[in-house]
Order: structure tokens, then C-alpha cells, then sequence
């Protein structure tokens, strides 16, 4: 089907290298969202009366299993009120995947399994009957019927590895009738820049997965000298007590034979994946079992390709007997290729493997999505966490998929305890009050890769504060070495009582900052030239109660010069260093609608703007020597709007029409060749007007074993 764009659903367990696929619970088995759910505050408002009672939550996704009694009342009426499946076109979205009832039950389940928000209502809508690929326009339906149906939260577990604007454009609706859609951030990590759609819309909130608090948090660290690697625990693996200090030596491929004459006690191992042949076969338990062995007290393998692995131990082909001795980690080509180029020198390092909940997990999707905002937005539980199943079951499963039902469960809570709130609101209560995750090594993650923090319900609860924004980002150069940046504060009854605005110690630029009635203003001074993007956060305390904003400081070779008469804009660049060419994009932040210029040093282009609003300023610079991008925001905030005209270009519709006929010519003569293929597919095609990004594809939910390596 080369036709057709396949997406990605944010389906559990995909990449995930801690999971149990399917897990049939009886009576004396812990129900471990009971632990993910305390994990973020959950039980503070339950404790306090809050169970989502009255707040409809939408679930868009493969259905919802009618039938399971913890979606049931005790008066035995079903707690799915409505809903509907988009598949059989009929009124009971009936799940035959498993993927929908496994998110609802995380949101409201109210049985053996409790929910975040156990009395929220239910709202099903079914878009994939089989999990594996379903059009996009069904997607769209179903967010729109939510409106329609006036849910109060849409909860959106699936997504595009891409920019897909119709379904943008229907996000954005429901949240300007007040729905606050949450949006699972993506399974694709961590490469960078893997957050699609709807989860990069820049207006719902974008959720990332995270450790809870079990045993299944087991992160590892290896230190030689000054340099701290990347490394992953093996499946099977087990945590130490302390910290294994040795000499690291090179096995080879750590088979038995090549330990012959190789002195390991008390060592640790690097080895290669593999073997000396493409066909030569040798499992990491076998490595295992041969360096422990021989004395090796820990074991590293690196990758024979690029990037990283999950190793696991435990598999069926090793005895029913066999358990792993030593800990056992894998880590990446490069990073195995650098450590023996280390060893030359210093062959002494630390390996520890141990358990770390506030750890992001692996297949998290990351940004950047966008140099004017910043996703995903917070993380949530979403490794090894228990909900309900088809079948009448339970559960455990991995992915961003089921932390973005933590979420929607927590909003739930929230609008409960006041309807009033709006999504932006909702937004930044739960930004400015997350905690900060770190990793490893106790270094806090990057904004795109762990946002804000991990949402913390009681914070959020006890929050008397909006920040509007609830994130800034500063654009500074040699040219424009400071910029202010305002942020207003809605008190939620109480008084407004800044005791003091702190900042996270940064080398080349330094803040300060004003309190004025409801309005912060927070000022950013370069004071070291280097270029490249910064992240410092600003904590603010008031009444007693701390609160974070996420801030990113951009530092240019050069700054965009922006010049305004009558909603007309002029542009110009400057820069210490000559340059040839810009490319000056300006895009609607509401909008999404985009308008290109080209300026040169000596040219002078404008651009005529009739919105009022925020706009996002991009210019593509090209010197002698590089291209580089420089970012600037600009407000218009004089209406010209009823002055704009209907066709700003009268020459584009004809040449549209001209490009449109163009392709239409070169289809039909490719439909003629072809004609076979033409006539089934063509003219179906162009019926049913669908486009060549028409389908989302679920992933399945499957078990990490079949995912994560033996070899």
C-alpha cells in the first residue's frame, strides 16, 4: 500500500524493555496503579472527597470493553454513558484490541482497580477495530463529536510521527470550546524530534512517560575517571548494594575461549555484541555466564552497530535454573568504542545498577518540536503500570499511551474542584507546579525530553496561582543582549504575595525581575557571548508555596530587526559578521498560518499583518561561510482584520489552478500506463478525497521479551 502514509499509535509497551505484556491477576495479586497513582499526588484530592464525579472524559481510541466490572456502578448501571464507533458506525464502541480499555481503566476505573478519577464519566469513542491502522479522518470525527457531546477533557492516546494540520485544527476547536485535550507524547524515543501530531500541538497538553515508584525503575551508571556513559540494565539483571569499583578490561566477545590467558577476577568486562562472524550467534546469558566464571564482578556489552540495545538475560532458550550472577548492562557503539580508547590510559571505573523512579523512560518521545515552544509539556507514570484488560482482566503495560490517562484522570480532579478552569489555565497549574526529574546521574532532563517535571496532584491541588505564560524563552544576541518578558498572575482567592523570584545558576546570562500588582516581569542580560540554547528554570515563591517556570535563553550570531507602521512589518538582519540572504518566515501562533520574505543587506521587504496577536519570526540566514536560523516573537495589537482582503494575491488562484491541472495531466497519463492498477485505486482515490496522509497506524501491545534482544 504505497499509497497510503502510515502513522504511529502511541500503543504501550512498544520500545519499553519492562514489560509484562499480559498479566492475569487473581485475588491476592497488587494492583500496581494503587502505586503509580499515589506516585503523583492522586490521593490527596481523593482524600478530600474528589472522585471526577460529573466531569466527562472522552477517550478517543480502540473502544472501551463494556462488560468489565470496574466499569461498572454499584447499582450495577454501566459508567459509559456515551460515545461512539466511528469502525461499525453504531452507538456501543465495543473494544476488540484492548489498547482503549486499558487507557480508560488507568482514567476511571472504579473496581478491583481504582482510577486517578473513579467517577469521572466515561465517553468512548472507537477509531480502530483491529490496532492497526484506521484513516485520519475518522480521528478528526471523533474529536468533533466529543465536542458535540461536550465532554470536559479529550484524552488522545494515539498520534503522528508528523505535523498533520486537519487534525491540529480540530484540537485546536475543542479547546477554544474549552475541552482541554491531552495527548500522548510518542513511543519513539529517545531520538530527538520524534513528537507528531496532536501531541505537538502547541495548545493541548503533551505528556511523556516516566518510572513510577516499583522496582521496575532500575537505571545503571558507569563512570571512568571524569567521563560519565550511557548504559542500560540488561533484562534479568538485578540492582547491587553498593557501587562496584575495578578495573575494566577488554573481552572480546566474552565467550568461553576468549577468557583463555585474560585475567578478570574481581573485574569488570567490556565486551562486544556478537561475534566474530555476522552468523556467529552468542546470547548475552552466555556472556554472562562466562565472565562470572572466570571472577568478573560486572559486565558491559557494547552494540556492533550503531546506537543503543536492550540486552536480556532471561529468554527461552537459557535453563530453567540459570540466573544471571553479575550485572550485566548494554551501551552503544560509540560510547563502547570511545570507553576502549579510555582504557588505554585509565582502566579503573564505577558500574552501579540501582533503582530510580524519577527516571524518563527510554522510549519517551522527545522534541524539539518547534523553536517557539517547548514539548512535551510534563511526564507522567508510564512504565509497568496495571489497568484493565479485555476479558474482564488486568493487565501491566508500558508506554506514554497510559501516561497521558494520568493526566486526564488529575484534570478530571481539578475541574471538579473548580469547573471554572480553562484549558490554559488547567496547563499551567500543572506546569508550574510539577517536580523536576532527573536522571541517572541526578542531572535534570532537558525540557524536551522530560518538560516541566512530573505532574505532583497535591501541588497542584494546594496551588493558589496561573502564571500565564507558564514557560518563557528569551532571544539574545551581540545585538540585543538583554529582553524583558512579562508574566501575569491570576490569584485563585487569595492575595498575591511574591516573597522572592530565584533562578537556576546559569554561566553566560544573568536575570532579575519586578513584581507589579498581578504582572512579573522577568529580565534576561547576556553576559558571555557563546551561542546555542540554555534552560534555567525561575522559582517563585508565594504565601509560602513554590512554583517553577520552565525558561529557555536562546543566543544568536544574530537578531532580526523588526520595524512596524500600520500592521506593516519590515525586517532586517543584524549581525557582527557580513551576510548574503534571509528567508524571513512569519507564522500566526494561533493560526498556524505562515507568510515568506526574502531580504538581502541591501533590500527592504515588508509584510502587511491584519490578525492581532502573537506572531513567531524566523529568519534562515545564509553567509559566505554557513546558514544559520534566528528567532524572534512579535505582538500586533492594532485590528486591521476587517481590511484584510479576500485574495491578498489575485495571480495565485490561476496559478493554482495551473499547478492543479499540471498534476491532474501527469496523473491520468501514469493512470494510462498503468492502467490496471488506475482504475482499481485512481478513481477511488479522488472520490472519497482522501489524501495521501489518511491512515494511523496502531502498534500492538505486545510483550518487551519479543522486543528486547537475546544475542
Amino acid at each position: 500500500m504505497r499509497n497510503f502514509l502510515f502513522f504511529t499509535l502511541l500503543a504501550g509497551g512498544l520500545f519499553s524493555f519492562v514489560i509484562v505484556n499480559f498479566v492475569t491477576l487473581d485475588e491476592n495479586y497488587e494492583l500496581f496503579l494503587d502505586n503509580s497513582g499515589p506516585y503523583i499526588g492522586a490521593e490527596f484530592p481523593k482524600q478530600m472527597g474528589f472522585t471526577g464525579k460529573g466531569i466527562k472524559i472522552g477517550v478517543i481510541d480502540t473502544g472501551i470493553n463494556t462488560s468489565h466490572p470496574d466499569f461498572f456502578n454499584q447499582d450495577e448501571t454501566s459508567r459509559f454513558l456515551k460515545g461512539y464507533d466511528f469502525v461499525d458506525n453504531d452507538t456501543v464502541p465495543q473494544d476488540t484490541n484492548g489498547h482503549g480499555t486499558q487507557v480508560t481503566g488507568i482514567i476511571a476505573a472504579d473496581g478491583q482497580l481504582k482510577g486517578i478519577a473513579p467517577m469521572a464519566e466515561i465517553f468512548s469513542y472507537r477509531v480502530s477495530s483491529d490496532g492497526e491502522s484506521v484513516p485520519s479522518s475518522l480521528i478528526i470525527k471523533a474529536i468533533n463529536q466529543a465536542v458535540e457531546d461536550r465532554v470536559d477533557i479529550i484524552n488522545i492516546s494515539l498520534g503522528v510521527n508528523m505535523t498533520h494540520n486537519k487534525i491540529d485544527e480540530a484540537v485546536n476547536n475543542a479547546i477554544s470550546q474549552g475541552i482541554v485535550v491531552v495527548a500522548a507524547a510518542g513511543n519513539s524515543g529517545p531520538d530527538k524530534s520524534t513528537i507528531g501530531s496532536p501531541a505537538k500541538n502547541p495548545n493541548a497538553i503533551t505528556v511523556g512517560a516516566t518510572y513510577n515508584n516499583r522496582d521496575s525503575s532500575m537505571v545503571s551508571t558507569l563512570e571512568v575517571g571524569e567521563t560519565q556513559f550511557q548504559v542500560l540494565p540488561m533484562l534479568g539483571t538485578d540492582t547491587i548494594s553498593d557501587p562496584i569499583s575495578a578495573e575494566i578490561v577488554f573481552g572480546k566477545y566474552s565467550r568461553e575461549n576468549d577468557f583463555d590467558g585474560l585475567d578478570v577476577k574481581g573485574k569488570i568486562v567490556l565486551a562486544e555484541r556478537g561475534g566474530e562472524s555476522p552468523d556467529e550467534i552468542v546470547f548475552f546469558s552466555d556472556k554472562e555466564i562466562f565472565a562470572s566464571k572466570n571472577g568478573a564482578k560486572g559486565l558491559i556489552v557494547y552494540n556492533n552497530q550503531p546506537g543503543i540495545f536492550f540486552g536480556e538475560l532471561i529468554h527461552e532458550y537459557v535453563s530453567e535454573d540459570y540466573y544471571p550472577s553479575i550485572p550485566t548492562v548494554s551501551m552503544t557503539r560509540e560510547e563502547g568504542l570511545e570507553l576502549k580508547k579510555i582504557l588505554e590510559s585509565e582502566t579503573s571505573g564505577t558500574l552501579n545498577v540501582f533503582n530510580h523512579p524519577d527516571f524518563l523512560a527510554t522510549f519517551s518521545s522527545r522534541g524539539p518540536v518547534s523553536p517557539f515552544y517547548q514539548k512535551p509539556d510534563l511526564v507522567a507514570p508510564g512504565v509497568f503500570v496495571n489497568t484493565t484488560s479485555l476479558k474482564n482482566f488486568y493487565n501491566i503495560t508500558s508506554g506514554t499511551s497510559y501516561a497521558a490517562p494520568h493526566v486526564s484522570g488529575a484534570i478530571a480532579l481539578l475541574l471538579e474542584k473548580n469547573p471554572e478552569f480553562t484549558p490554559h489555565e488547567i496547563k499551567s497549574i500543572l506546569v508550574t507546579t510539577s517536580d523536576i526529574i532527573t536522571d541517572e546521574y541526578k542531572k535534570e532532563f532537558e525540557f524536551d525530553a522530560g518538560g516541566a517535571g512530573r505532574i505532583d496532584l497535591k501541588k497542584a491541588f494546594n496551588s493558589e496561582l496561573i502564571f500565564e505564560p507558564p514557560k518563557l524563552i528569551f532571544n539574545l544576541s551581540e545585538h540585543k543582549t538583554s529582553e524583558k518578558n512579562e508574566i501575569k498572575i491570576n490569584s485563585l482567592g487569595g492575595d498575591i504575595n511574591i516573597q522572592k523570584v530565584e533562578f537556576s545558576d546559569m554561566e553566560n546570562v544573568e536575570f532579575d525581575y519586578e513584581v507589579t500588582d498581578s504582572t512579573l516581569y522577568i529580565t534576561s542580560k547576556l553576559i558571555e557571548k557563546e551561542s546555542g540554547n540554555f534552560e534555567t528554570r525561575a522559582f517563585i515563591t508565594n504565601n509560602d508555596i513554590m512554583y517553577q517556570i520552565p525558561i529557555i535563553v536562546r543566543v544568536s550570531e544574530a537578531s532580526i530587526v523588526i520595524l512596524e507602521s500600520e500592521n506593516e512589518l519590515t525586517f532586517q538582519v543584524k549581525r557582527p559578521l557580513d551576510w548574503e540572504y534571509a528567508k524571513i518566515t512569519v507564522t500566526n501562533s494561533e493560526t498556524f498560518e505562515e507568510r515568506s520574505i526574502s531580504i538581502t543587506p541591501k533590500t527592504i521587504e515588508s509584510l502587511k499583518l491584519y490578525d492581532l496577536g502573537t506572531y513567531w519570526i524566523e529568519a534562515n540566514v545564509k553567509s559566505s561561510e554557513d546558514t544559520f536560523d534566528v528567532y524572534e516573537f512579535y505582538e500586533i495589537k492594532k485590528d486591521l482584520s476587517e481590511q484584510k482582503p479576500i485574495v491578498e494575491n489575485s495571480e495565485l488562484p490561476e496559478r493554482a489552478l495551473i499547478i492543479l491541472g499540471i498534476i491532474f495531466s501527469i496523473v491520468v497519463l501514469v493512470g494510462l500506463k498503468f492502467r490496471k492498477n488506475y482504475w482499481i485505486w485512481g478513481p477511488a482515490l479522488l472520490i472519497s478525497g482522501e489524501t495521501s496522509l489518511n491512515f494511523v497506524k496502531f502498534s500492538p501491545n505486545i510483550c518487551a521479551s519479543f522486543f528486547a534482544d537475546k544475542s
